[in-house]
């Protein structure tokens, strides 16, 4: 899938990823590929993305909003 990840200062990350987990509200949770369609808050901590063959990436977050659309997530942090 897409992902995004923007801080207001720059673009952290453009590219296709495997799985990614977010900070949200009520605890972490975790989006795949084919995943529903969301619009969620986050929370202080990190986002952390896989993608296959590489370690995990990790953006430490203060928060922010997550959108899940049509196998793309877009992500504006702060």
């Amino acid at each position: 899938m897409q992902v995004d990840i923007i801080s207001p200062e720059k673009k952290l990350y453009s590219g296709q990823a495997d799985a990614i987990q977010f900070p949200g509200i009520q605890g972490r949770f975790q989006v795949l590929e084919n995943h529903a369609d969301l619009i969620s808050t986050l929370t202080s901590g990190e986002i952390v993305m896989e993608v296959k063959g590489q370690q995990p990436q990790i953006f430490p977050i203060k928060g922010g909003v997550v959108e899940v659309r049509d196998n793309k997530v877009s992500v504006l942090a702060d």
